[in-house]
């Protein structure tokens, strides 16, 4: 019984150390920088790629120096991913992959349905068939304070359509340019907006479909 005690006793300062490095890895509040200084080249022509290779310091800086798209900005399927650094990196990927959807994680869509406010849904490839696609864990989409700094952002709340876990799930985007947004997701249970996970929303956006 000791044995387990201690083994669970091990598990929660694990798991306490692992979500404290990764909530230090976001590295703060806003900086100044411009979004030209952390990229490296204009945002106009930035792209995915320069956006995967940040790391975490810098794509929360890139987050604070971003502007909000304009609502209608956001129209159609977009590809997506999460940034591949920082030590939750494997972790975030697989809950996404194996218990956020019916598949692999792969794209959001977005209508602008009214003048301020619409819906949207994500995109899973099917693993037993990565050629059949999934649309579904809908949420409402608005613009609205962001909870990261005092600027605005484009809001994503599942809580309307989900239960369980994702019922309490929030992502905000922010605008690189017309093809490109980045956000943060967070839950609950993975601490909220002290600790959110960063991602990447990219284009160009294929026609909206709709849930399955």
């Amino acid at each position: 019984m000791k044995i387990v005690k201690y083994a669970l006793l091990g598990l929660i300062v694990l798991l306490l150390a692992i979500n404290t490095i990764n909530i230090l890895q976001n590295g703060g509040g806003p900086k100044g920088k411009s979004m030209k200084e952390i990229i490296g080249k204009d945002e106009k022509d930035a792209s995915f790629n320069d956006i995967v290779k940040l790391s975490k310091a810098d794509f929360k800086q890139l987050y604070h120096s971003a502007p909000c798209p304009a609502f209608t900005d956001l129209k159609g399927e977009y590809k997506a991913t999460n940034l591949p650094s920082g030590i939750m990196a494997g972790g975030v990927n697989f809950y996404t992959d194996h218990f956020f959807g019916p598949g692999k994680w792969a794209g959001k869509a977005f209508f602008p349905f009214e003048a301020d406010k619409g819906w949207g849904y994500n995109i899973f490839a099917k693993s037993d068939n990565p050629n059949s696609i999934s649309r579904t864990r809908k949420m409402n989409t608005y613009i609205s304070k962001s909870a990261y700094d005092s600027l605005n952002s484009f809001h994503l709340d599942y809580s309307p359509y989900n239960s369980f876990l994702v019922h309490s799930m929030h992502d905000e985007l922010r605008q690189i340019n017309e093809n490109l947004f980045i956000g943060f997701g967070s839950m609950a249970a993975g601490g909220g907006t002290l600790n959110p996970s960063p991602f990447i929303v990219y284009g160009p956006p294929k026609p909206w479909v709709g849930v399955n």
